[in-house]
């Protein structure tokens, strides 16, 4: 492609991204295709010789789109969001324009101490220690799993990376049974063993009793175990439950246990100083970790960490070898040494640019008015006769489902399971579950950028008028 086509050809995708953005309530939320019918529609060998970049997108027009689903549509309830924005798209066609490598302060020393920058502010903003330092990776779960290993590394006087396991070590890892799966991951990753993952009793909000974390803790090294670290959830996945931040704090000091804050989707709130009580006691945690790509309209992928002392990371994911070293190595942050990778992209770009085209301001108007839609949304349900919210509305996310009297447990879960699905392949709106002691429930998100009352009243009268039918055929 010539410089002269690339001009015309990107002129032509701003024009069909503008189209996009502003018609994606006109697609359906979730496509109706079957397993394998994409990838039927491709040749089974690559192309030897050149196509057209017009052959290319009426493909993608004809083959793509329609199997796409829809994240950015206003009615995609389902999930966390993964929503964008326009000043984030833009700042990513400037991040792969200039395609930067950004692994150390020298490869592009703009990217590095911006990047140290917009951290600064967002801790700032969301009440987290000043003395904390921040850097951002691609999703929460690579930062925790970036937080686990440097957790082993501390308390082993990172030996591990030297030597390798012995076969001696007893270590143990503790969540709440609310969990989510990337802990699970974690822990098989980093070497520690699933069994050595110690899930520990919720309360009635389903958040972490802490009474029963010291009970495991003591348990655990009364038979010879090395606790290695906690993990408090700001916000599970199932219900955004929030586990007691500054009690699981005092445990984890007093028995020397780093302590992890996985604040991935609701970390957001803190924007707002009214939720930023939530932290209360988090100056005595480890690290924490929260997802811009989730709630704060800036494009999937971007995750931010925060570390009490980036030391220990260095400690365990540096690697210097001649060709890496610069002369300003002991001056700048090199980022590629707080993580996994040693590739970085230039993420803090549109993390700039949303912040600075919204302000904190507006990014606080949008999730406040997320949070007041979701409101709205629980008082319909309660007021609904035989629904029922099951878990409390901390945040933005509703856990509903309908009851009946005289019906067991399994007849009303698949009478809500076929109800979320008959309103899912309507595609005007999309939902996804979860379980709450042992009920299927549905999870109503409201994060999306453009999300509006209209479209939650709208997914409010299918949802009734679908379990109306629903009913019927149980």
């Amino acid at each position: 492609m010539t410089k002269e086509e690339f001009r015309k050809r990107a002129h032509e995708l701003a024009d069909w991204m503008a189209d996009y953005l502003e018609n994606k309530e006109s697609y359906p939320v979730t496509p109706r295709v079957k397993p394998g019918e994409i990838y039927s529609k491709f040749p089974d060998l690559a192309p030897e010789l050149p196509e057209s970049f017009d052959t290319i997108m009426q493909d993608f027009q004809r083959d793509i789109l329609p199997g796409m689903t829809h994240w950015q549509h206003p009615s995609f309830f389902g999930y966390f969001p993964a929503n964008n924005s326009e000043p984030s798209i833009l700042a990513e066609m400037l991040m792969a324009t200039l395609g930067a490598q950004c692994m150390s302060w020298l490869t592009s020393p703009a990217a590095t101490e911006l990047e140290e920058k917009v951290c600064d502010w967002l801790r700032d903003a969301k009440g987290i220690d000043p003395s904390w330092k921040g850097s951002i990776h691609d999703t929460a779960s690579t930062a925790t799993l970036s937080a686990l290993i440097a957790a082993r590394e501390r308390a082993t006087g990172y030996e591990i990376n030297h030597r390798g396991f012995t076969g001696k070590e007893k270590f143990r890892v503790y969540a709440s049974s609310q969990v989510h799966s990337s802990i699970d991951k974690a822990v098989k990753i980093a070497g520690i063993g699933l069994e050595n993952l110690v899930k520990i009793p919720v309360d009635e909000h389903f958040a972490l009793v802490p009474d029963e974390l010291e009970k495991a803790i003591q348990a655990d090294r009364e038979q010879g175990y090395l606790p290695l670290m906690v993990i408090s959830a700001l916000g599970t996945t199932s219900s955004t439950a929030v586990d007691p931040i500054a009690d699981i704090t005092r445990i984890c000091d007093r028995e020397n246990i780093w302590h992890h804050i996985d604040a991935a989707f609701a970390g957001t709130a803190l924007l707002l100083p009214e939720y930023q009580h939530l932290i209360e006691g988090h100056e005595g945690a480890d690290s924490y970790v929260f997802n811009p790509h989730k709630w704060m309209m800036t494009n999937f992928d971007c995750t931010i960490m925060y570390l009490k002392d980036p030391r220990g990371f260095v400690h365990t994911f540096s690697s210097n070898p001649e060709y890496l070293k610069t002369r300003q190595d002991e001056e700048v942050n090199n980022y590629r040494d707080w993580g996994i990778p040693l590739g970085r992209r230039f993420r803090a770009l549109k993390l700039w640019f949303v912040i600075r085209s919204y302000g904190l301001e507006g990014i606080r108007l949008k999730i406040q008015g997320h949070l007041d839609l979701a409101r709205k949304a629980e008082k319909w349900i309660r007021n609904e006769e035989n629904l029922e919210i099951l878990a409390p509305v901390n945040f933005n996310t509703l856990c509903f489902r309908y009851v009946s009297e005289n019906t067991s447990q399994e007849e009303l879960n698949s009478l809500n399971e076929a109800w979320m699905n008959a309103v899912n392949q309507s595609g005007k709106a999309f939902f996804t579950h979860t379980k709450l002691n042992g009920n299927f429930v549905i999870r109503w998100v409201i994060g999306q950028t453009d999300v509006e009352e209209k479209h939650i009243q709208e997914a409010w009268v299918l949802l009734v008028d679908t379990l109306k039918a629903t009913r019927k055929g149980f």
